[in-house]
């Protein structure tokens, strides 16, 4: 091949420029595979969070509730019956958010899918270059 200067490139030359080319591609690789972990771990993040604050708020509610609830009802019930159908709501409700947040941390991807599929692009080429 001819290079810069009108002479053709030396054996040396060629292996330094496909060395140079490997590098910078494994380098945008790995950056790729980085941003999309980033994407998804704030994902997961978010999801977590959710989960979280629905702890938190779940147990004041289930705190002060309760014995709003089982007060209330002991009026109409015995005060254990009262207490057992109140900590059935709260069981109820702890279900469903839970099947919440699991479900939303089932929409996270941890695998970078964009970048094994430009792998396989890349490994395809190297295996049959088209120039």
């Amino acid at each position: 091949m001819p290079s810069a200067d009108g002479a053709e490139s030396s054996l040396g030359e060629l292996v330094g420029e496909i060395g140079s080319d490997l590098s910078r591609l494994v380098r945008d690789e790995i950056d790729l595979a980085k941003a999309e972990i980033k994407q998804e771990s704030a994902k997961a993040g978010k999801a977590f969070g959710m989960l979280g604050g629905a702890g938190y708020a779940g147990h004041l509610v289930v705190l002060m509730g309760s014995l709003t609830a089982m007060f209330g009802l002991a009026h109409v019930m015995d005060l254990a019956w009262a207490a057992l159908v109140v900590t059935a709501v709260w069981a109820v409700t702890g279900g469903v958010l839970y099947t919440t947040g699991r479900a939303r941390l089932r929409a996270v991807h941890v695998k970078p899918e964009q970048t094994v599929q430009t792998l396989k692009e890349d490994a395809q080429w190297a295996r049959h270059p088209t120039s």
